[in-house]
């Protein structure tokens, strides 16, 4: 996939390798910490990702945003959006950016100050052929927008729910911020009932302790017992 040339105010980590964009974490994710990165490609060449995407406004309902107010280090917990296209029109591409599952350390020289607060946890899947470890993130909504998954058209009167499994690694309080787009370049625009943007933030802590767990009888199934 070629790479795209970022709009005005947007970062693009740019590589020819997606997993590789992917697995770099950034102090505010962005859905997922998403914060300011260097371009490492040029632009040019190939197709981008917004090249056709229309200019407008898209009304969407964010059904539900759910996210544990109250975790553990070590815990695995589900960040889990569902959108839903309120207009009569099919929205281009819904996007969400997600801002805040990592941090930035203060220690002084560090080569890369970014780390995650939150991991997103890794599945495996088969890539042509092969077995490759994936984030459990979207399924097929990776973008070249580091923390930003895209998840396609939405037709109207339809839902799409976007998951990210992950797993507390640090604890403390924290924030987590995500926002709906329609597309990835800015002219196809969510808008809520309102007006403006759909987004909204989770907040709470993670704790030291970690979670009670136990194996299954069928020797495979861990249950969290952790209350």
């Amino acid at each position: 996939m070629a790479c795209p040339c970022p709009p005005p105010g947007r970062t693009v980590l740019c590589s020819p390798d997606l997993e590789a964009r992917r697995k770099r974490f950034a102090g505010g994710i962005a859905l997922a910490g998403l914060a300011g990165v260097i371009a490492f490609g040029g632009c040019g060449g190939g197709a981008r990702q917004d090249e056709n995407e229309p200019e407008g406004n898209f009304p969407v309902e964010v059904v539900s945003a759910t996210f544990p107010e109250k975790q553990k280090v070590a815990q695995t917990s589900e960040l889990v959006i569902t959108v839903r296209n309120t207009g009569k029109e099919a929205v281009p591409n819904v996007a969400v950016t997600v801002r805040g599952l990592g941090y930035r350390a203060t220690q002084p020289g560090l080569s890369d100050p970014e780390r995650p607060q939150f991991a997103v946890n890794g599945i495996q899947r088969e890539i042509g052929g092969f077995p490759e470890a994936k984030d459990a993130a979207p399924l097929g909504c990776d973008t070249a927008y580091v923390n930003t998954w895209a998840c396609g058209p939405l037709k109207p009167g339809a839902e799409t729910t976007l998951v990210w499994k992950v797993t507390a690694v640090k604890a403390g309080p924290y924030e987590v911020s995500w926002r709906v787009a329609g597309g990835l370049n800015g002219k196809a625009k969510a808008v809520a009932a309102g007006g403006g943007a759909p987004k909204g933030s989770f907040s709470g802590s993670v704790s030291r302790a970690a979670p009670k767990v136990r194996i299954a009888a069928d020797g495979k199934t861990v249950i969290d017992e952790t209350r």
